[in-house]
């Protein structure tokens, strides 16, 4: 229960202060950043909130319901541009899975080559 506690009460501090000083970054995204801090600072110890945010994570997609509920409304209005939609989202997804292909590749450590006999020469 402490770990929620402490998990809303940052969501709410970073409301709070996204209202008050009208910062350009939604008020969640500065929950988080000085949820952030204060894990860095050891003002909020990990094991105190490591269950609650193991719990809210697991039901993660659960969250993302009413983002989809919502753009599924907009479904009409995207007809004009559905390819265009459509290859954007296929075109992006390649896109990330070369340059995370490329990556993984340029990062893995050099392997030495096996002959075809399997074995290797001194």
């Amino acid at each position: 229960m402490r770990g929620f506690a402490i998990l809303l009460g940052f969501s709410l501090a970073g409301v709070l202060l996204h209202d008050a000083l009208h910062l350009p970054l939604p008020g969640n995204v500065i929950g988080l950043l000085l949820f952030l801090a204060a894990l860095f600072g050891k003002v909020v110890k990990l094991e105190w909130v490591e269950q609650s945010a193991n719990l809210l994570t697991g039901h993660l997609l659960l969250f993302f319901i009413p983002y989809v509920i919502g753009a599924a409304a907009l479904i009409p209005f995207l007809g004009n541009n559905a390819v265009s939609i459509a290859v954007g989202v296929v075109g992006s997804t390649f896109a990330v899975l070369w340059v995370t292909g490329m990556v993984a590749k340029k990062t893995q450590p050099k392997q030495k080559e096996v002959p075809e006999d399997g074995k290797l020469s001194a």
